[in-house]
């Protein structure tokens, strides 16, 4: 919710300036995210009226214009607008002036003609985007006045972040009633008198009955003879574009200018595309309704349409059609206004990929007796600004289904209880009236409290008191420890804590990333074909359609997301859940993820800049199993549809031979439909794996001297050394200390598809010397054991 201050101090004006403005809104629950000024810096810039255009002698683009700024003889000013022309009003920056950037506006000479400043656009003023031309100020902008002071642009724009149960604070009006009550100010909504029919020409209106519930409040009004060309005034244009909206004409803009003011959406058909009145029921399956936006979209059947005789004119609470929209020929419009119930409106434009204003506070809860006097406000402002004759309001009424506000029970003993504070019985009801409320003593500490009708958020006591703490000021509660019993759980040593992990993989330059659970199918179909995902049924956008069943699919988009904003070195990781669907029931499994990507260090000159490899990687890997002091783990060569085929490898737990998780390079047709031109490596394992820690256990050190054999064994191109090392521990039993591969070799001496492993064994016993007759035991057992298992032999 964006707002101008000084629009804001029009409904009420607390004693505080901006600074403090602000801290009482983000302390009340309605955090400030900016504030920004309405326009930037800029001087010397007054409304200057062109007296007389002539072309440039010596450039056919340019025009010498004459023009008026209120006092002296009128300035000489080159220009090179297409829209310039005698008679209009355009801001000038004179000799002198400062604009946006810290350009200095200095006399000049163009092509030859002197230039005593500068008209200018609303773009280079800073107050649009885009512009094709000066800026066209009013007829009756006041010539010579500063344009800062008459637009009032020394004001603040304010943006507040609004949570999805403050709908009551989607407007001016909304916001005011809070700032009134958090300075203790007298606070009354805008009064609006009824606006007298001037003929009684109606549309008929029909709410079927089976939408009765979703829509129990529908106004509408036909206005005759509007001037569909008037100008919107500056002082609305400026309110809209400080609110973040753009001015589309004098219908629409008042339209949602009273959205901004009341909160209320209101929508203006032309009356002249009506056949036989207005109609609100529900859609028909296959349907099609052309939007505002330009986007044709099909129905489902359960959305709710404002129809005619003929098809659906709008979408309800969403946004209207486009064959029914005022446009710059509509004499007479018919003005709606109503009450759309939230569940009735919830997820419908987000199923169509829409999200609008008007959405957005239906979804949320609109005040159901604010729909009277916004029509009423709505037709005065355009009769003032577009005249016409408005007729008599018609409107259909179903009380019963509108919301009842039934009284809630507030307990003084409670409120102590839940704050840590007493509140005298003058202060909680003092507090509660000024929150528009109704209160009735039932006893000396207990009241029935009937909320207003504005706020959805209150139904239990617990929401009573949530109001007490958040106007009395959360920094005024007590602080206080809360009394638990003390009891120690016991923390066994055998498992390995995640906070363990996570700071393994900080010491080894990883960050911790959370990202979302909901991702993109497409993507994660890709990523993990073989699991079947959680589809969900109201999914927030299309790239958020299903539950991950992999944390790769966030971890990718978080390095594109770097990657794109020049971070050639990446290190992320997270530890989450992964959801996958088994039948009729969805599996939870927390799971452990990593992504890098760039050089193995950051630049530097002690060491030479060498790429990340698959190695790299799978020494983290490594590093996380050895946190956890276990050696039942391997990791076998295996291809994965996520990974590079001749650079994946599944972890292996060689007990069961179940797959603990996988690593590897990320496949390159997926890099390249991601956009990513780097290699990139992952792992993920589930955290199961690193649970269970393997306990420290007290063995004696030897006073006995060691003994080392080294060995080089000639294997097979496709055993894995890990798996000889592995062989090796087991033949050589207890009195092996350490194995150590030292080299690998490949080349003359040895026929192809072959290589040697050089292997040192290191043996000790506890208790005595080992004889050369033990060790030659060992070894030859060991040897016995590669060659059976591998087909392994001495290199001679």
């Amino acid at each position: 919710m964006r707002f101008s201050e000084a629009w804001l101090r029009e409904h009420v004006n607390p004693p505080v300036d901006t600074a403090r403005l602000v801290e009482q809104l983000t302390m009340a629950g309605l955090e400030v995210d900016a504030v920004e000024p309405a326009a930037p810096p800029f001087s010397g810039v007054v409304i200057a009226e062109v007296v007389a255009v002539a072309p440039h002698p010596d450039a056919d683009r340019l025009k010498v214009c004459r023009v008026s700024i209120g006092r002296g003889e009128p300035l000489q000013i080159v220009c090179g607008a297409p829209n310039v022309r005698t008679g209009m009003k355009a801001p000038l920056a004179t000799i002198g002036a400062v604009l946006p950037g810290g350009f200095k506006i200095r006399k000049s000479k163009l092509r030859g003609v002197e230039s005593f400043g500068m008209l200018c656009s609303a773009k280079e003023l800073g107050l649009a985007e885009a512009a094709e031309g000066l800026w066209a100020l009013p007829a009756d902008a006041p010539v010579g006045e500063d344009l800062r002071d008459w637009l009032q642009l020394d004001d603040q724009v304010i943006e507040v972040d609004l949570t999805p149960n403050r709908a009551d604070c989607l407007s001016v009006e909304g916001i005011s009633r809070e700032v009134a009550v958090l300075n203790r100010i007298d606070w009354r909504p805008r009064a609006v008198e009824p606006v007298p029919a001037q003929h009684q020409d109606v549309l008929p209106v029909e709410v079927a009955a089976e939408v009765q519930a979703a829509c129990p409040r529908y106004l509408g009004r036909l206005i005759e003879g509007i001037d569909p060309q008037a100008p919107t005034p500056m002082w609305m244009q400026e309110r809209l574009r400080r609110s973040g909206l753009r001015s589309l004409g004098a219908v629409v803009d008042i339209t949602n200018y009273v959205l901004l003011e009341l909160g209320q959406p209101l929508h203006a058909f032309d009356a002249a595309r009506i056949e036989d009145g207005i109609r609100v029921r529900q859609a028909r399956a296959g349907e099609k309704l052309a939007l505002l936006n330009d986007q044709e979209i099909t129905l489902t059947g359960d959305e709710l349409v404002i129809a005619d005789a003929r098809y659906p004119l709008a979408l309800a609470g969403i946004m209207g059609g486009r064959d029914s929209a005022v446009s710059d020929g509509s004499a007479d419009i018919f003005l709606e206004c109503a009450f759309f119930a939230p569940e009735a409106i919830m997820g419908k434009a987000r199923r169509h990929g829409l999200h609008t204003d008007s959405s957005h506070r239906f979804e949320r809860g609109v005040d159901p007796q604010l729909q009277p006097r916004a029509i009423e406000y709505a037709t005065r402002l355009i009769m003032e600004i577009a005249g016409g004759k408005p007729g008599p309001v018609v409107e259909t009424l179903a009380t019963e289904h509108l919301p009842q506000r039934t009284p809630i029970r507030l307990r003084r003993r409670r409120i102590s209880r839940l704050l840590g504070r007493d509140f005298e019985a003058a202060e909680v009801q003092e507090i509660l009236q000024r929150l528009g409320m109704e209160i009735a003593s039932v006893a000396e500490d207990e009241w029935q409290v009937t909320a207003p009708s504005c706020r959805f958020d209150i139904n239990i006591e617990a929401d009573l008191i949530e109001e007490l703490a958040r106007i009395a000021g959360y920094q005024n509660l007590p602080v206080r420890a809360p009394r638990l019993p003390m009891t120690l759980r016991p923390v066994p040593e055998g498992r390995l804590p995640l906070a363990r992990v996570r700071a393994l993989l900080g010491d080894r330059d990883y960050r911790e990333a959370i990202t979302y659970s909901f991702v993109d199918r497409t993507l994660q179909e890709t990523l993990a074909p073989d699991l079947a995902p959680v589809v969900l049924a109201n999914p927030l956008s299309a790239d958020m359609a299903v539950m991950r069943t992999t944390l790769w699919t966030g971890l990718l988009q978080a390095l594109r997301h770097n990657l794109n904003r020049q971070q050639n070195r990446v290190r992320l990781f997270e530890a989450g859940l992964r959801f996958c669907r088994e039948g009729e029931t969805i599996r939870q499994e927390k799971m452990l993820a990593g992504i890098a990507c760039g050089p193995v260090w950051p630049e530097q000159w002690g060491a030479k800049t060498r790429p990340l490899d698959f190695y790299d990687l799978k020494g983290d890997v490594e590093a996380l199993l050895a946190a956890t002091g276990r050696r039942d783990f391997a990791f076998e060569a295996r291809r994965h549809p996520a990974l590079h085929p001749g650079q994946s490898a599944a972890l292996i737990e060689t007990a069961t031979g179940q797959v603990g998780g996988w690593l590897g390079m990320l496949h390159p047709q997926i890099a390249e439909t991601l956009g990513i031109e780097t290699n990139v490596f992952l792992f993920e394992m589930a955290q199961a794996v690193l649970e269970e820690r393997k306990v420290p256990a007290l063995r004696p050190l030897s006073r006995f001297p060691s003994v080392r054999r080294d060995l080089a064994v000639v294997v097979g191109e496709d055993v894995p050394a890990g798996a000889v090392v592995a062989a090796v521990r087991e033949a050589a039993g207890e009195w092996l200390v350490d194995v150590v591969l030292f080299d690998v070799y490949r080349g003359a001496g040895l026929e192809a598809g072959e290589k040697s492993l050089a292997l040192g064994l290191v043996l000790q016993h506890p208790e005595c010397t080992l004889t050369d007759e033990e060790v030659d035991r060992t070894v030859t057992r060991v040897v016995e054991t590669l060659r059976q298992r591998f087909a392994a032999k001495l290199r001679s």
